[in-house]
């Protein structure tokens, strides 16, 4: 699914966000226009158009080779450089908000690894302009990073602005949880009383040296633990969150313990199927084990959580290789614009009901992938 297109700009010298609309009008609205030079400009932001510019004063981005994944009501950000970043789509319950690209983990098997630059102020100027022009019934959105966190003062800002503009939006959160080991931070957070936002924290083990492998950071499964009992006792919404291979898989069991002994406060947990992207094809030796081969493990500690009263779900997993015993707990959660569906699919009874790959993994999935008739 294209979520960014490029374009020639023209008269633009800062970044523009707006609503995109094929007839309205209104101060947030960017015009896509077939003919722009008939267009009366002065009242839009600004115009997308797959016209040559020629010679306009309009502000906008000109010869843009398709638009026709832009929908009304579209939120996007237009950039100095012809570049049109899709922000928010309006027919879509997959929006996320990426705070930051920076992080303090360095995961083996992160799906956007890292970068070491200071993207603060660019991000939080684009956050600021975009919430407010979310519709107010959109239903949930995601924040994603990078380590949110890592905003300091301005990872609270956005939260009260996300509070204040869509109260009855539900948030999704993901973090590492390590920030919050500081009893201020969990405390500020706490304050908000934000019972709308859940945040999403790994745990990889509940032997601290593998945790701390996994994520390639010393101390962070101790970090990550006293940062959790910490937004507990502000009433903090916590999911905990599982990825599934070679160095989970061995104390999968004894994480699911771990977690029910030791963090019952969670509201979810999730076990994930691994997402063939970023530094896994990397650590492909390191990560990759067939799903076939943990089926044992994950259903043991699946039913095992279920059984003691937690709520449970499975991830990015393929009905055709999970044991039919938890099928119940599988959910169809990979985004819309990377969900796609093996060939083999195309004559399967359940389809409907499966969670299908990543497109960056479709090359790289189970032995056991067979259509069910």
């Amino acid at each position: 699914m294209l979520l960014k297109t490029k374009g020639i700009p023209n008269h633009l010298d800062s970044l523009i966000v707006g609503r995109v609309t094929y007839s309205g009008n209104g101060p947030s609205e960017i015009l896509i226009s077939s003919d722009a030079l008939q267009t009366d400009h002065p009242k839009y932001k600004a115009i997308l158009s797959t016209d040559v510019p020629l010679f306009t004063s309009m502000r906008g981005v000109f010869s843009i080779p398709d638009l026709s994944h832009l929908c009304e009501g579209d939120i996007v950000g237009i950039h100095s450089d012809g570049v049109v970043n899709t922000l928010y789509r309006i027919n879509s319950f997959h929006n996320f908000l990426l705070f930051t690209e920076r992080c303090n983990s360095n995961c083996l098997m992160c799906s956007q690894p890292p970068r070491d630059k200071d993207d603060t102020n660019y991000l939080f100027s684009l956050h600021s302009q975009t919430i407010p022009l979310i519709p107010k019934d959109c239903p949930e959105l995601g924040i994603t990073g990078g380590e949110p966190t890592l905003l300091g003062d301005r990872y609270f800002t956005l939260l009260e602005l996300l509070k204040e503009e869509l109260p009855n939006t539900e948030i999704h959160c993901l973090t590492n949880g390590r920030s919050f080991a500081w009893p201020n931070i969990a405390n500020r957070l706490g304050d908000m009383e934000y019972s709308r936002m859940m945040l999403g924290i790994p745990i990889y083990s509940d032997y601290s040296a593998q945790h701390d492998y996994i994520v390639q950071a010393k101390d962070a499964f101790n970090q990550t633990v006293k940062g959790l009992y910490n937004l507990a006792k502000r009433n903090v919404r916590i999911e905990l969150r599982i990825v599934l291979h070679q160095q989970t898989i061995p104390r999968l069991l004894k994480l699911a313990k771990f977690i029910y002994r030791n963090l019952p406060f969670a509201e979810h947990v999730t076990f994930m199927g691994l997402e063939h992207q970023g530094y896994t094809p990397f650590n492909i030796n390191k990560l990759w084990i067939d799903p076939l081969d943990y089926n044992n493990e994950l259903s043991e500690s699946v039913t095992y959580l279920a059984d003691m009263g937690m709520n449970v779900s499975i991830y990015n997993a393929q009905l055709c290789i999970t044991p039919r015993n938890v099928w119940q707990y599988t959910r169809k959660s990979i985004s819309d614009w990377k969900n796609i569906y093996h060939d083999e699919c195309t004559k399967c009874s359940v389809r409907d009901n499966c969670g299908g790959f990543f497109a960056s993994g479709i090359l790289k999935h189970s032995r056991g992938i067979s259509a069910i008739l």
